[in-house]
């Protein structure tokens, strides 16, 4: 595939077209990998995307509960006043 370099300022860019930035869900940032003799536009991950969906679903189920106790019983919380 082949794409002119625009004019962008006093700089130069890529335009990329609305088919290519949703196939590869790509929002406003992608990582340049610049490698020999190629430079490769690589979409940054979104971390914890769609997590509040499945911790919605987790609550639906019933299958949010912990699964290790937050205190223990040889804890001694007063160690930490």
């Amino acid at each position: 595939m082949k794409a002119a370099i625009i004019k962008i300022g006093n700089s130069k860019g890529l335009r990329l077209s609305k088919t290519i930035l949703e196939k590869y869900n790509i929002k406003d940032e992608v990582e340049l990998i610049l490698q020999e003799e190629q430079i490769i536009l690589k979409p940054i991950a979104v971390p914890r995307k769609d997590w509040e969906i499945a911790f919605e679903e987790m609550h639906r189920s019933q299958d949010d509960k912990l699964l290790v106790n937050d205190i223990f019983e040889d804890e001694n919380l007063e160690e930490w006043n």
